[in-house]
């Protein structure tokens, strides 16, 4: 009998290695990693360098406090994440996890806005379908039916209004003013932020506003002096083409930029934020400090992962390869497109791609549980491991297949998990 609490009732796999985009099962079957399991292994799995950089700091300093210390190792990683992001004069607030360091951001929204003496600024805007997270309050901040019904009564949706998602057809500008129109029916004067996904991941893959988009949100926000963050945890650290995703949209930075996964890449525990200064000085300039903490945060070992896997991705300009594969495979997919036209859309930005399932005659995805965990499953029989997701919407419908493989994968390896989609497709969809 396992003691292991698992996810779910399915059989698992035991995985014992990993080595580039490839991941080695105990049974020693081999599974290209088409999603870097959930689009976190940026740099692919083996790298060496990064455990003797992490086992180093270990023998060094393995912990301390936040609250008692800092490191050198931290302050060496904030100013340089801070300036490979394009964003050298903001602070790092380093945490473990992507849920984490949302939930972070929705709480230093809430103290600037106090320090500021507006406490009545309370509420988060988020879209509908969104992911910002598994804990409750990232949860809360989701849009994201199928994974907040269980949950529900344990929010206060009054303080998570909700946007209806971009429209990508439709004028940017002109589509984002309908947070305008939600900040009137709401009172801005209750709002502290508005929190959106550049690039959509786990929710609705891959999805992005057309141009004009974020520059009138940056706009509206600036106008009803509501904070404005960037959930990067997925679509930051090059997996878009760029070191940022919300740099596809011209000259807008955010107050807080979130970032996660590809941060350590899969090598330990590592996410957080960056905070711009206004945002940070005006918190320690009133009580002097963020009445927010993990007892990890800012963890050595943790952080030194990250400056591996930063040395990595600049060496190797993962972010260029980023945006070079990822046209490859959008290609690839839009061939594929053509054969089976249930993948209603194929979309993406970099590695960050997804194919939503539907009925291209009534133009709707198809409802929960659709088609996507059949091919993800035909798929892994096959060796490729995909990213799966349905229900998303409000009305359950929402099937589709992400994709994003490390940021180091080849040409002939695009080619090969391209081969084994088309096989996993011919399976289900025949």
């Amino acid at each position: 009998m396992s003691n292991v609490f698992y996810r779910s009732s399915k059989p698992y796999p035991v995985a014992v290695r990993g080595e580039g985009v490839f991941l080695y099962d105990d049974a020693g079957r081999r599974y290209l990693d088409g999603s870097s399991g959930a689009l976190v292994a940026n740099i692919g799995h083996g790298r060496a360098e990064v455990g003797e950089r992490m086992a180093a700091q270990a023998a060094r300093l393995p912990f301390v406090h936040g609250s008692q210390f800092s490191s050198d190792v931290l302050e060496e990683y904030a100013g340089r994440l801070a300036r490979f992001v394009g964003l050298p004069t903001f602070r790092f607030w380093a945490v473990s996890g992507g849920s984490e360091a949302t939930e972070s951001a929705v709480k230093l929204a809430r103290q600037y806005h106090v320090e500021r003496g507006e406490p009545g600024r309370f509420k988060v805007i988020t879209r509908v379908p969104s992911y910002h997270g598994a804990s409750l309050g990232s949860l809360a901040a989701s849009g994201m039916g199928a994974r907040r019904e269980l949950y529900t009564p344990l929010m206060r949706p009054e303080a998570w209004p909700k946007l209806p998602k971009p429209d990508p057809a439709r004028n940017g500008a002109e589509d984002a003013e309908g947070l305008r129109a939600l900040l009137e029916r709401e009172g801005p004067e209750t709002v502290a932020a508005f929190m959106a996904e550049p690039v959509v991941g786990a929710s609705d893959a891959a999805l992005a506003p057309a141009p004009g988009y974020y520059e009138r949100v940056r706009d509206i926000c600036d106008e009803a002096g509501i904070i404005f963050i960037a959930d990067e945890v997925m679509s930051g650290m090059g997996r878009c083409g760029s070191p940022l995703a919300l740099s596809r949209w011209s000259g807008v930075t955010p107050d807080i930029a979130v970032l996660g996964k590809g941060l350590a890449a899969g090598y330990a525990p590592l996410a957080g934020l960056l905070a711009a200064p206004q945002v940070y000085e005006t918190v320690m300039g009133g009580s002097g400090a963020f009445m927010h903490g993990f007892t990890y945060a800012g963890h050595p070992v943790s952080v030194a992962a990250g400056l591996s896997v930063l040395d990595i991705v600049e060496r190797e300009d993962l972010t260029g390869a980023a945006k070079e594969r990822g046209a490859q495979l959008l290609a690839g997919l839009q061939a594929l497109q053509a054969r089976f036209p249930q993948m209603m859309q194929v979309r993406g930005t970099g590695l960050l791609l997804g194919v939503v399932l539907g009925d291209l005659a009534t133009g709707q995805a198809f409802e929960t549980p659709g088609i996507a965990s059949r091919i993800g499953a035909a798929a892994l029989k096959r060796g490729l491991i995909t990213y799966p997701g349905s229900g998303a919407e409000p009305n359950g419908r929402g099937d589709h297949l992400l994709l994003g493989p490390p940021l180091s994968i080849t040409a002939a390896e695009v080619d090969e998990l391209l081969a084994l989609l088309a096989g996993a497709l011919e399976d289900v969809l025949g």
